[in-house]
């Protein structure tokens, strides 16, 4: 099993080949190449950049494979890019982005997991279309999703609603505004705008019930089998193949399988065998967030909620539900906890809410969905039902929002590691084991189990940090931190730096508080290291100071080889603030004088220790 799991890895990574771009003579990034790559995925645009996934065919008119991540400048007479679509240009491979602060999202890091080393960036102007024909999966289903929304834009549904109406049936949410997404995750509800084992199951549900009278025919129970399965896939296809719906699909397809040859059936086989046979077909999906949390999920439902559903005995049928779907909400949440603190930082504490109010018509909003697609495609949706329908997603969208803006029950910026997640685990399966079997054994691994738990926390709070200076970057400014234990110290140029994400994503990650807030400083301290501020004034004729590191800033108009030669400093950095024609001039001087310099903007923070 362990060389297969290694086999089936490296047979994924397209690099390994001799057929990769990257193999190819000579192959260097920033070199201009004349290439051919064909449209794979549209991805969620940035705040500057269409994106895209991208399959490279040729290289200097040489066959080669591989995929690249492809970025286009936005523009207001851009026109998207079709999967499948064929286009030449001339452009070179660039380096994907490093990171440049501490605790920042690692995006190198999750592409090269997809197998994406490299990133191209062109203008839509520069791509010569060559063919744009559909002849992939991948591509019909796109051009199935483009004519649903081509046939639903004449019934006006606001921007918003499209967006909700195509992640929750189509599985596509790169639509979703900022704002919409913000309160779903708020709302503890981001999971019903990914297609997965709920969509599926009332999806299963559904078609049971439509295929129902097929069972009266001869092997028609076979038959029924056959187009469930058929049509469950075939919806998978038309959601995009994500890591969600193919599991839950598969899973299903099992599912539907062992009830119509009436043999008994384990939901673990089901679930095992499911992610088996997934991890074998596609390895990455393991680092897939919405795998993991989908896994997650399912399982701790399977195991906890008989358990939590029991505590309570509820006589009455019209409390009855409502307790279900309470007991399955929070089994879900007892597996996702931990994982969801350590990926997002936060804990919407209303989940049950919104859960407990979406969840009961979640399947007439589905069902509903698919109705109004299916007519909007034939051009026999009536206007009535379109309104109606706009005006169910507009309600869910108010309440979600208004959940999600009750902030005294959303508790944010939770520092969690991966450590304390393998605790959490840990400690969750001793107490499964102890509500198995109360026995001496169990008791001490649960009690042992916590106990290391705080041995961690505790060892973890006397490895910290003393004092250390972390010179951030950030493009157009200057930000110093200085964290003294639990403490941080902000010195900018920014008004409110405190609402930086940088800086927020650092107090997280090293489990800090910022104290307050000042300018600039010119010279700092730490122990017996100083460091010298230089800013656009450009003084530092400061007698009797020898700075071992020098900080410009604001660009300066220095001669930075007399201040070498008077300071003789033992490094110098250039932060976000500077212009990049002075940083290029200050890098050639300083590699002339043989002195090191780094550039937040290429090599990221500078962090001085104590």
């Amino acid at each position: 099993m362990i060389s297969l799991g290694i086999c089936t890895q490296s047979f994924h990574k397209a690099h390994y080949f001799k057929s990769h771009y990257s193999h190819q003579n000579q192959f260097q990034v920033d070199t201009i190449y004349r290439m051919q790559f064909r449209i794979k995925e549209v991805l969620k645009s940035s705040s500057y950049h269409h994106k895209y996934y991208i399959d490279i065919l040729h290289v200097n008119q040489t066959p080669v494979k591989g995929t690249c991540l492809l970025n286009i400048p936005k523009d207001s007479l851009f026109k998207s890019l079709k999967v499948d679509a064929i286009y030449n240009t001339k452009t070179a491979f660039q380096e994907l982005p490093l990171i440049l602060n501490p605790y920042q999202f690692d995006y190198k890091s999750y592409l090269n997991k997809q197998h994406i080393y490299h990133q191209i960036t062109i203008e839509a102007s520069r791509l010569f279309l060559i063919d744009e024909r559909v002849h992939t999966i991948f591509g019909y289903s796109h051009e199935l999703r483009q004519q649903i929304n081509d046939a639903l834009l004449p019934f006006n549904f606001q921007k918003d609603e499209l967006s909700i109406i195509n992640a929750l049936l189509l599985g596509q949410r790169q639509d979703i505004s900022n704002t919409i997404y913000k309160s779903y995750t708020n709302a503890g509800a981001i999971h019903i705008l990914a297609v997965s084992g709920l969509h599926v199951g009332i999806i299963l549900l559904v078609l049971n019930l439509v295929l129902k009278p097929l069972k009266y025919l001869k092997q028609g129970r076979l038959l029924k089998a056959f187009l469930i399965i058929v049509l469950l896939w075939t919806y998978a296809i038309i959601a995009g193949l994500s890591a969600s719906v193919i599991r839950a699909v598969l899973m299903f397809s099992m599912v539907t399988i062992g009830m119509h040859l009436k043999r008994p059936n384990s939901i673990f086989n089901t679930l095992f065998g499911s992610l088996f046979l997934l991890l074998a077909v596609k390895p990455s999906f393991l680092y897939d967030v919405g795998f993991q949390l989908s896994y997650l999920a399912v399982f701790s439902i399977v195991i906890f909620q008989p358990m939590i559903y029991n505590l309570i005995d509820i006589k009455f049928k019209i409390l009855d539900y409502p307790w279900k779907l309470l007991s399955v909400t929070l089994s879900a949440q007892i597996g996702i906890l931990p994982i969801s603190l350590y990926y997002f930082h936060q804990f919407p504490g209303l989940f049950f809410i919104s859960n407990l109010v979406i969840i009961p018509f979640l399947g007439t909003i589905l069902s509903m969905g698919l109705l109004v697609i299916f007519l909007a495609l034939i051009q026999q949706l009536p206007l009535t039902l379109a309104q109606f329908y706009s005006a169910i997603i507009q309600q869910l969208n108010q309440f979600i929002t208004w959940v999600g803006q009750q902030e005294a029950f959303l508790f944010t910026n939770i520092s969690f590691d991966i450590s304390q997640v393998i605790f959490c685990y840990t400690l969750i399966f001793c107490f499964l084991r102890l509500r198995q079997r109360l026995s001496y054994k169990h008791i001490i691994y649960t009690l042992g189990g916590i106990l290391l738990f705080q041995v961690y926390s505790i060892f973890e709070k006397h490895q910290q940090v003393h004092q250390q200076i972390i010179v951030f970057h950030k493009n157009k400014h200057s930000i110093i931190g200085l964290q003294h234990f639990k403490n941080l110290i902000i010195h900018s140029s920014l008004e409110a730096p405190e609402n930086e994400r940088l800086l927020v994503n650092y107090t997280v990650g090293a489990a800090t508080t910022i104290k307050c807030t000042d300018a600039v400083a010119a010279l700092y301290t730490l122990n017996s290291k100083q460091l010298l501020v230089i800013d656009s004034m450009g003084i530092y004729n400061i007698k009797s100071l020898e700075p071992d590191i020098i900080l410009l800033r604001h660009s300066p108009k220095i001669n930075l080889v007399r201040l070498i030669d008077s300071l003789q400093p033992q490094l110098i950095i250039a932060d976000g603030s500077n212009f990049k024609s002075y940083q290029e001039r200050w890098r050639l001087t300083c590699k002339a004088k043989k002195i090191p310099f780094h550039q937040t903007g290429k090599k990221g923070a500078y962090i001085i220790k104590d």
